[in-house]
């Protein structure tokens, strides 16, 4: 079993699409006016799907709401690729939940949410 691709909700895809792409999705092929969009992802990695809030509604008969706690985590090679990834977040607006920290368990780690308030961790071994 593996996890194949992670979801998330948007109510402004070219919004979210920005996001993402700071944080390194490649959107240079998709068309930001589908209800459904799919960054380019390497061979073998876990895909990211963006739906339209409107499509959920129409899926499962009521507004997507974000939880408090659910997220997933992208992984950076590097303390300065996720260290650049922050400022560059910071510099288009965003605020991080929990701003980037050397955490106890070895990794530099940081939290923030999408512009639909889902959470995304971003974290680099140290």
């Amino acid at each position: 079993m593996n996890i194949s691709a992670v979801g998330v909700a948007s109510s402004d895809m070219k919004k979210t699409a920005e996001f993402y792409g700071i944080l390194g999705f490649d959107f240079s092929n998709a068309d930001l006016t589908q209800d459904h969009v799919e960054p380019v992802t390497p061979e073998g990695s876990t895909r990211l799907m963006i739906d339209s809030n409107q499509m959920i509604k129409d899926i499962f008969g009521e507004e997507p709401v974000q939880g408090n706690h659910s997220t997933f985590a992208i992984e950076y090679s590097t303390v300065e690729e996720l260290n650049n990834v922050a400022d560059k977040l910071t510099k288009a607006g965003y605020v991080f939940k929990k701003e980037p920290w050397d955490a106890f368990w070895g990794q530099r780690y940081a939290i923030i949410a999408d512009p639909d308030g889902c959470l995304v961790d971003l974290y680099a071994r140290l």
